[in-house]
């Protein structure tokens, strides 16, 4: 069965969604603050203040959270962003 039958309509073509199978996942720590977490999500991954404040809270209360899907090279470019600021993300396909 082709994944055309089996995914509704997205509004996009199957190629993109292939393309976006990739997550970027911030871990929680003890060390950054809140107010650090979510500016560097503002920053780096174009949240909007409360996509960002959303996700500051998902990773400290469950220990991660999935702030990003995309293309991996566009997600990279985020990750290296974020250790830069001091924050812990991965790449997961």
């Amino acid at each position: 069965m082709s994944l055309e039958k089996i995914l509704p309509d997205l509004g996009g073509d199957i190629e993109e969604l292939e393309s976006a199978s990739y997550s970027l996942i911030l871990f929680n720590d003890d060390v950054n603050l809140f107010e650090h977490v979510i500016e560097s999500l503002v920053d780096v991954c174009e949240h909007t203040a409360e996509q960002a404040e959303q996700c500051a809270l998902i990773a400290h209360l469950k220990g991660k959270c999935d702030i990003k899907h995309g293309e991996y090279s566009y997600l990279e470019a985020m990750q290296s962003g974020l250790a830069t600021r001091g924050l812990s993300a991965t790449i997961d396909a």
